[in-house]
């Protein structure tokens, strides 16, 4: 299972992303986009939102931004963290493979390597193609991937760990060079009493996408333009960028 109990710990081990200016450096390429197509964002949603960290303070910069992930135990503790900041926010359960919106919007989110979960090529058609379908005219979808380069030469392969004062985990990756999937076994550790923790584990599968093949599925779902940037940067992807941003926009 992905994202189970996980959910739980998940923001304990992010404590180090800077959510804020994720947030910010994605109100500046929708804003950007938006004043090329004459057409400024305001309504968003976030596929595969997870605890909520960049909904909330895309709410607090005026998006009005719904979301949703296929994990019920990370829509719980996003729901909470919202009402905690006092932002008023609808998160549904839904496979971002199949979404649908009652009501059309401006752009359509997917961050966190939400993509790479996408473990077949039929299965990024899809979301590409819900997207579109979810997108009003001149609308705009947003996604990041981990690039080939890192999940193949940065975690393929490799384990890792990371100890806190009441929860660790090990992290442990196997490569396919010819699925190009990456197999995560995590095991978790967290303290229930004093000295005493409790273990469980999950296993995660992500695919290692090209970006031409990203692009050829976008260009087939009805995107007209397809743009790439090194994440978090306006610079073009490099042999060595371990996350790659796309921005994708087209008539209707």
């Amino acid at each position: 299972m992905q994202y189970g109990r996980f959910a739980e710990l998940y923001d304990g081990f992010m404590d180090n992303v800077d959510y804020g200016a994720w947030a910010g450096y994605l109100t500046g390429l929708m804003e950007q986009v938006g004043a090329a197509v004459g057409r400024p964002p305001k309504r968003v949603h976030e596929c595969g939102c997870g605890t909520g960290s960049l909904t909330i303070p895309l709410k607090k910069a005026g998006f009005d931004i719904t979301a949703s992930d296929i994990s019920e135990e990370m829509l719980a503790v996003a729901s909470e963290k919202a009402r905690r900041a006092g932002q008023r926010i609808v998160f549904s359960r839904m496979d971002m493979r199949r979404f649908s919106l009652a009501r059309p919007v401006d752009a359509v989110l997917a961050c966190c390597d939400a993509v790479n979960y996408l473990t077949s090529t039929d299965d990024v058609l899809r979301f590409f193609s819900a997207a579109r379908a979810a997108l009003g005219e001149d609308g705009m979808l947003l996604f990041d991937i981990s690039s080939e380069h890192k999940l193949k030469n940065v975690l393929g392969n490799n384990c890792f760990s990371d100890s806190r004062k009441d929860r660790a985990y090990f992290w442990r990756n196997t490569f396919d060079e010819e699925t190009r999937l990456i197999r995560m076994e995590l095991e978790f550790f967290t303290e229930r009493e004093r000295g005493l923790y409790e273990r469980f584990s999950e296993t995660h599968i992500q695919r290692a996408h090209a970006l031409e093949e990203l692009t050829e599925l976008l260009k087939k779902a009805g995107f007209e333009t397809v743009l790439v940037f090194d994440a978090f940067t306006l610079d073009p992807p490099k042999p060595d960028s371990e996350r790659l941003q796309f921005v994708a926009f087209g008539k209707n």
